[in-house]
């Protein structure tokens, strides 16, 4: 087991996901790894969360401890063995601060961007609104929902409990090889989603196949509580 690099609290998750054709997806996929479907469904999730008391290493960088993220990401799952690791494989992911974006970028060969960003939470009247935006161009998107404000467990082996528990990072690096990461935390619960708006420029962000597969309507949204959690030291698979 590697040692922990990081560690946050993931709060707040905003999770809609879209089906998309498996072929899509093949270019992306590393090595080592295969797509990992629920019900027979490929599905690429949106995600909006704020990351809460950061600490790199158990040092807590002045400016970094709190801040948005959002990500376009799809399913995977490694085998070890005997066991399959179910593990997720971001497209991009987006964050407001530069120094994060090079450190993630250089240690686990991960696709950050940095972009303006803010969020929005509010609990009016037994609700709670919750709001992400970032701005990839001139426009503000955003990706926001309304829901009860009354948490409750993803029920087991529900399409929520699917997107939501993956415990492992996948990343393909030059050459062919892969990195791996673990990443820890509890099993969520889940808000009541009421509402939900989506403006998300996903042509310019994530180019035409993505934005097809983003047009219509989501499968599901859900609004996942979160937790805290822990982020170990990426290892290099072969490739």
């Amino acid at each position: 087991m590697q040692p922990v690099f990081l560690t946050a609290e993931w709060r707040n998750l905003i999770m809609a996901n879209y089906e998309i054709d498996p072929k899509e997806l093949a270019a992306f996929v590393p090595s080592n790894t295969e797509l990992d479907l629920w019900q027979g469904r490929c599905y690429i999730s949106l995600v909006g969360f704020l990351f809460v008391n950061t600490r790199v290493m158990g040092l807590s960088i002045p400016f970094h401890r709190n801040f948005e993220e959002v990500n376009l990401r799809f399913y995977v799952r490694c085998r070890e063995g005997e066991t399959w690791k179910r593990g997720v494989v971001f497209i991009k992911e987006i964050v407001p601060k530069r120094a994060i974006t090079a450190v993630a970028n250089l240690l686990y060969g991960e696709k950050y961007v940095t972009m303006p960003m803010r969020h929005r939470w509010e609990a009016p009247g037994g609700q709670l609104l919750v709001r992400y935006d970032w701005k990839p161009g001139n426009r503000w998107n955003h990706l926001s929902v309304v829901a009860g404000a009354q948490p409750s467990p993803m029920a087991e082996g529900s399409e929520e409990q699917f997107i939501a528990e993956h415990y492992w990072g996948y990343t393909g690096l030059p050459g062919g090889a892969t990195s791996e990461y673990q990443v820890e935390h509890p099993s969520w619960q889940a808000f009541p989603v009421q509402s939900y708006e989506i403006d998300c420029d996903a042509q310019q962000l994530y180019g035409p196949a993505f934005a097809e597969a983003m047009a219509g309507k989501p499968r599901s949204v859900f609004l996942a509580e979160g937790s805290g959690i822990a982020v170990r030291r990426g290892r290099k698979l072969p490739g």
